[in-house]
């Protein structure tokens, strides 16, 4: 009898991109692929940080480089993707929220939003794709998108808005880049603690409407994203593709 072998969710040999790479669950990306063995180019605004992450990894004896690249100029996206060797993964953890009510968002807050969640998560999709494929590449595409792209919240009609597209953006892109290889996922976690989080964490309505919610008990850590993103990297999950791994407590159950 020939037993079944598990996929390797070994990341060795790749060449992996992630923006958003120079704090919470962007960094936590670029450390678990790096940690499973890929070479991953760390992409943020700021090069402070990003230096930091990229030394800090590293130093752990894996591979890493930073680019300061701003995802929302896409003239300078396309020149870095254009330039480099085509990658096997993509992961973008780029975002930007401003919540409030619906009534006082300014459309200077909607293009702001817009811009980064949706804006330049598709032009980096269509651009890495368009890389893959003339490389002859079976790569991953995979976008951190959020519970509160298949729900609605408090204060949240801007940031729904861009992550119910964003949702909808990867199904269609999965149809059209499946027959080339290419797959495209999202993970949508609940709320995650991270410094940008804390805000939302110190207001005593805010926490008690989050515990009520996720019916695990506690709210999420970074590191609760980092094994989903290497699954979906790797040839473990070479079946899924237009999908989205909702890492939410149960918040989505009801």
């Amino acid at each position: 009898m020939t037993l079944p072998r598990t996929p390797s969710m070994r990341l060795d040999g790749r060449r992996a991109l992630v923006t958003g790479a120079s704090s919470g669950i962007g960094r936590a990306c670029a450390v678990a692929l790096a940690e499973a063995g890929a070479n991953v180019v760390c992409v943020a605004r700021g090069a402070d940080r990003l230096d930091q992450t990229a030394r800090a990894i590293i130093a752990e004896g894996w591979r890493a480089e930073a680019l300061a690249v701003d995802v929302t100029d896409l003239a300078a996206l396309s020149r870095v993707l254009s330039a480099a060797e085509a990658f096997d993964v993509v992961v973008n953890s780029a975002g930007l929220a401003r919540h409030g009510p619906a009534l006082t968002t300014t459309p200077e807050d909607f293009d702001a939003v817009v811009g980064v969640n949706l804006r330049a998560a598709y032009f980096l999709s269509t651009i890495a794709a368009g890389r893959m494929m003339s490389a002859g590449i079976s790569g991953s595409i995979v976008h951190i998108s959020s519970q509160m792209g298949h729900v609605g919240g408090i204060d949240r009609a801007l940031y729904c808005a861009t992550k119910h597209g964003l949702e909808g953006m990867v199904k269609s892109m999965a149809i059209e880049w499946g027959p080339k290889g290419i797959r495209i996922n999202t993970i949508c976690p609940t709320f995650i603690r991270t410094p940008l989080t804390q805000a939302t964490f110190d207001d005593p309505v805010r926490a008690r409407w989050i515990a009520e919610r996720i019916k695990i008990g506690r709210p999420g850590e970074v590191e609760d994203v980092m094994g989903a993103v290497v699954y979906l990297a790797s040839p473990a999950s070479a079946l899924v593709t237009g999908s989205a791994m909702l890492l939410d407590g149960g918040w989505t159950a009801d």
